[in-house]
């Protein structure tokens, strides 16, 4: 399929109000570059994140930020 073959008739047009109506937002922080990595966790901490959600890992890697961010403060 083509570009010219692509029916966007049923999306409305965007608008001037549309966009006066976008958040800018100031002083974002871009996501670092993420590292796979082999990393030793005991079984429990492991099960532990698992029930408590999907995106373990990510909670993981947050929880590893903050400590970090934490300890680079003093």
């Amino acid at each position: 399929m083509t570009d010219e073959e692509i029916d966007y008739s049923d999306i409305p047009p965007i608008t001037d109000e549309i966009w006066s109506k976008g958040v800018l937002r100031k002083g974002f922080k871009p996501i670092p570059q993420t590292n796979q990595v082999t990393l030793a966790i005991d079984r429990d901490i492991i099960d532990f994140f698992k029930e408590h959600g999907q995106n373990h890992k990510k909670k993981i890697n947050q929880l590893l930020r903050a400590y970090m961010e934490e300890h680079q403060a003093k």
